[in-house]
């Protein structure tokens, strides 16, 4: 087994997914987070998650008992092999914690950020050798969402980065290589493009903040679910593919582009994005949503499973 003793730090709603599948994969965790009710949190998120990892196939090897709360980010970093770090994202904090790890790191460790939107290089600027560290970005929920963004770069030491994508693929995730540092790495540019347009089509009055949602989960996005954009459009070219796809609707794409909007998250564009988001939820919780939504997701993870 890939690095069997691992270390979470940071307990928040990342780090207890990643404790959750780490469990899962087999392995022992090690957590830190200074939250005084984080170890209550987090045994309740466990609890909440096995099931949902045992149906789709995560639990045969784990056991939630093999988790350790520990007092000091040090002390939850000695011994680990993999280390997953989610602190909140200021760079004064994450440095701080990579001053206090790196003394007791073991030989061969890693150390990956789940950062969403940090630079590596930036948070780099944190240790005194950074070869050990690199990006390893998940999307929320880690324990069933299984896209991972891993990155090194030249100060990442030799093979590390590959080490990291090797040790996320044997624990039933799915990786990408960001090979330059932009903000926002890949996936969530990807949502902000989106979600810039869907913002504009609200200001345009062109639709329902609900409507535009259900255009999304209803069309591209069910599609995209079994494969990306560029392979869709694609086989939407028929038998000249892609080629015959941009020769026929080239010009209507350009067009498209030129009309995209440039929406900004003002004051007043939040409260009309709230207030939309409230009246297409119709008094459904928040928390209602989400245990729906990890339904939904639950149950297309095992549907797809055969196709992966």
């Amino acid at each position: 087994m890939l690095y069997p003793h691992t270390a979470c730090l940071g307990a928040g709603v990342i780090g207890a997914s990643w404790a959750a599948l780490l469990l899962a994969s087999g392995r022992s965790v090690a957590i830190h987070d200074p939250a005084p009710d984080a170890e209550r949190e987090v045994r309740a998120y466990i609890e909440t998650a096995w099931p949902t990892l045992t149906q789709i196939g995560l639990t045969a090897d784990g056991t939630p008992d093999a988790i350790r709360f520990c007092a000091s980010a040090a002390e939850a970093a000695t011994g680990a092999e993999f280390i997953q770090e989610s602190v909140p994202e200021r760079l004064e904090i994450k440095h701080a914690l990579y001053s206090e790890i790196e003394p007791v790191l073991a030989p061969g460790a890693i150390v990956a950020s789940s950062t969403s939107g940090l630079l590596l290089g930036d948070m780099q600027a944190g240790w005194h050798n950074p070869a050990p560290f690199v990006l390893g970005h998940p999307f929320n929920p880690p324990h069933l969402v299984p896209l991972v963004e891993v990155m090194g770069n030249h100060r990442t030491g030799a093979g590390v980065a590959d080490a990291a994508a090797a040790f996320y693929d044997s624990i039933g995730k799915v990786t990408v290589r960001v090979q330059r540092e932009v903000p926002g790495h890949i996936a969530n540019r990807l949502q902000a493009a989106i979600w810039r347009e869907a913002i504009h089509l609200v200001q345009e009055g062109v639709a329902s903040v609900g409507d535009i949602d259900k255009a999304m989960w209803a069309g591209p996005g069910l599609r995209w679910a079994a494969m990306g954009p560029t392979a869709c459009f694609d086989m939407g070219g028929g038998a000249g593919g892609l080629q015959t796809f941009c020769d026929r609707l080239g010009d209507q794409f350009n067009g498209w582009c030129d009309d995209l909007g440039n929406a900004r998250l003002t004051p007043d564009t939040i409260a009309m994005m709230v207030a939309g988001a409230a009246e297409a939820a119709g008094g459904e919780t928040r928390e209602a949503m989400q245990t729906r939504r990890d339904a939904m997701i639950t149950a297309m993870q095992a549907a797809l499973k055969p196709y992966r």
